[in-house]
């Protein structure tokens, strides 16, 4: 495929010092005094992010005290209802594909991965409640729908002090919407895109007494969508409500239910054969498709929620959040994976000892999490200086029950792959067997408190107390682990300030080695200085972060299969190290210009120099802009550029002999939108994703999985 040639450094950083002096500009324009913010917020949704910024003046991402982004010596990207809104970034996979430093994966038409410095995201929460991720499984969490949030935070590097176990990648905070209006408002959207998309939504508040201290929240749609892949079709609704109800002038008591359902058929699992057996590669259309007429993948997530917040008379708050969810999935696929001749069309298997081309599965499973947390934070005086204290206690038990049915397609069976189309026989399933059977245990003590060392000097210091259990089919495991936590802020004048940061690193691991038996936890040392600056009362944020991340027992795939079985052996890679640099600036550039710009560029390698993840980009830049027209104040043009370089990967080759090589060249994806407010309650809107039609995988495996093509959206949007 054809490459765009990377950026020279020289060409970095005149771009990054570009970007840096516009805040300069922004404020000479605008004639705003500046300075840095230290305001009360809260973990669930409110009204803060209502206006058309991109960045949210203060969020409790890093360490549950109400901060601006400059006061958290760690690497922060909010991205707001706004900016959703804007870019039309429908899912939490769309949102995560658009935020600095994280890298997205792609399974096939449906599961997505993600990664942020070199390392799987595993640990996501909503209103500070974290779930962890199956990597294993597809239980539709980056199918998740925005509608329902008011903004999502992403907090980049080792987060023990907020999340216990973890990779050292990032947290991924969803922060649902409030009630919070004490008038009946509303919005209705309507949208139709490329590949038939439809989509409709609604949001309505209105007050449910007559003083408005009860109020209720509505959000429901319903989408339905073929795609660019051949057969493909997805239909999904939601539903969410919730309310809120001022119990006291100090207390606030939240009840909420969140539903999603979401139906495909015809999905693919994995993708194109990427080589012939004779390592000559193929060409095939981005829209063909491996999945028979009878595959579909179903599934449907149920949670629900409570949230008592108590302010008390000395500046402190009290926050109790809890929250029951059950998620489950049902489907039934077909897996190719395997060299097909280039002339006859028949069948290699790519595993020595081990004749299949690929196979049909059954797939089953529910995920259930019962979590709360609760924490107290506020102001204290010690030494005549003003001081901040956050203390808590949190409890999660997630148990995770998986059955399948597997069957093996051999070469015969698969017969002139070069012929193939849809009509593949659906398998005589057999019972469904028990794949995974656990329930993972975390109960976590934390303190942090935020010291005045000096006017320009803060100290932030914690600690984190896990102790993390499961239970298997096979082994009951215990570990305990403290996580320290420290940061300090230099702040250098009213607008920039120098940060560095520390934090270790614990993740218990449910890979396993090629004899069966799971691996250490993994372990390390977080590190990262950097330096952040704040404009137009923390409209704007800039943040520049060099990172470095030590880890030990850090799962590696051997490409061989555990006997018995059909799961991958993993190995520990020892002494992995993976440093970087990150730069963003996010929110109002001036009144009419609102802009995230990020640039990542970082190596992870093991102690043998061996690169770490190299189906992972090591530079990215993304860029999205919103201006809107001072001559013409009802139009809103902009739009960006996501770009990364080169990445790739060694596979294994036919019957298990030699290697081949997989890469995708570096590439750019272009997007655009403009929105016309055609009067004070009604927008139209359009988005133009992906410009140039640029061809790319998003893989790199043995599979080819293409992103999507050229496509078009336009959105109707009234609001009252």
């Amino acid at each position: 495929m054809a490459s765009v040639n990377p950026p020279s450094l020289s060409l970095l950083a005149v771009v990054i010092a570009t970007a840096l002096q516009l805040p300069y500009a922004a404020a000479a324009e605008t004639a705003q005094k500046e300075e840095t913010l230290l305001v009360d917020g809260t973990t669930g949704g409110d009204d803060s992010t209502a206006s058309s910024d991109y960045n949210p003046p203060v969020t409790r991402a890093g360490t549950k005290m109400a901060l601006t982004a400059r006061d958290t010596p760690q690497s922060v990207s909010i991205i707001s209802k706004q900016r959703m809104q804007d870019q039309q970034l429908q899912t939490l996979g769309d949102v995560l594909k658009n935020t600095t430093g994280v890298t997205e994966k792609v399974a096939d038409s449906d599961r997505s991965t993600f990664y942020s410095r070199g390392f799987l995201i595993d640990n996501y929460m909503v209103d500070g409640i974290p779930t962890q991720f199956e990597e294993r499984w597809n239980m539709g969490d980056a199918l998740s729908d925005t509608a329902i949030y008011e903004r999502i935070e992403v907090v980049r590097g080792a987060t023990g002090l907020m999340t216990g176990a973890g990779n050292p990648s990032a947290s991924v905070n969803m922060v649902r919407k409030h009630a919070n209006s004490r008038e009946f408002v509303g919005n209705v959207s309507a949208s139709y895109g490329s590949w038939d998309k439809q989509r409709y939504v609604a949001d309505l508040s209105a007050p449910l007494s007559e003083s408005g201290d009860v109020r209720g929240r509505v959000v429901a749609g319903y989408q339905d969508n073929d795609s660019w892949i051949d057969r493909y079709n997805s239909k999904k609704k939601f539903l969410y409500g919730v309310i809120d109800a001022d119990l006291t002038d100090s207390t606030t008591l939240s009840l909420g239910y969140d539903y999603q359902e979401t139906n495909v058929n015809n999905p693919t699992w994995g993708g194109m054969p990427r080589w012939y057996s004779d390592g000559s590669k193929t060409h095939y259309d981005r829209g063909f498709s491996t999945a028979p007429d009878w595959a579909f993948s179903d599934k449907t997530s149920k949670k629900v929620f409570a949230s008592l917040k108590q302010s008390f008379d000395n500046g402190w708050d009290l926050t109790v959040n809890g929250a029951h969810t059950e998620v489950d999935f049902d489907s039934k696929m077909l897996y190719i994976d395997g060299y097909f001749d280039k002339n006859t069309g028949i069948g290699v298997s790519p595993y020595a000892n081990y004749p299949v081309v690929g196979g049909t599965g059954w797939n089953s499973g529910k995920r259930k999490v019962n979590a709360v947390d609760a924490f107290v934070s506020g102001p204290y005086e010690l030494l005549g200086r003003q001081h901040q204290l956050m203390a808590g206690v949190s409890y999660s038990q997630q148990k995770n029950r998986y059955v399948n049915s597997w069957a093996n397609i051999s070469a015969e069976e698969a017969g002139n792959f070069n012929n193939w189309d849809s009509r593949y026989p659906e398998t005589a399933w057999g019972e469904q067997n028990v794949a995974q059977d656990d329930t993972v245990h975390q109960k976590s003590a934390y303190i942090a408190t935020r010291v005045s060392l000096a006017d320009p000097l803060h100290l932030i210091v914690g600690a984190r107390y896990t102790r993390w259990s499961t239970s298997t089919m096979t082994v009951d495991m215990e570990k305990n682990n403290i996580s320290p936590y420290a940061g300090l802020i230099y702040d250098i004048d009213d607008t920039w300030s120098a940060y560095a940061s520390y934090t270790s690193i614990f993740n218990p691991q449910s890979y396993r080695d090629i004899n069966g038996n799971y691996l250490s936890p993994v372990t390390g040392k977080n590190y990262e200085t950097g330096v952040k600056a704040d404009w137009l009362d923390s409209r704007l944020t800039t943040s520049l972060a060099v990172f470095r991340i030590e880890q030990d027992n850090v799962a590696q795939s051997t490409g061989a299969i555990i006997p018995g079985t059909t799961d991958t052996a993993y190995y520990g890679a020892q002494g992995t190290v993976s440093k970087g640099i990150e730069f963003e600036v996010n929110g109002a550039v001036t009144d009419n210009l609102q802009m995230t710009f990020g640039a990542t560029r970082y190596i992870a390698e093991d102690n043998q120099g061996e690169a770490v993840n190299p189906t992972l980009p090591r530079t990215t830049l993304k860029l999205f802009t919103s201006y809107r027209l001072p001559m013409l104040q009802d139009l809103t043009v902009g739009g960006g550029v996501n770009w990364q370089t080169h990445v790739w990967d060694h596979v294994e080759g036919p019957d298990g002999n030699g290697t081949l090589y997989a890469e995708q060249g570096s590439y750019a994806l272009v997007n655009l939108f403009s929105r016309y407010q055609v009067t004070k309650q009604l927008s139209v809107q359009a988005n133009l994703n992906n410009l140039f039609d640029k061809s790319y995988d998003t893989s790199v495996s043995r599979s080819v999985i293409y992103g999507a093509p050229r496509n078009l959206s336009v959105t109707a949007n009234y609001s009252f």
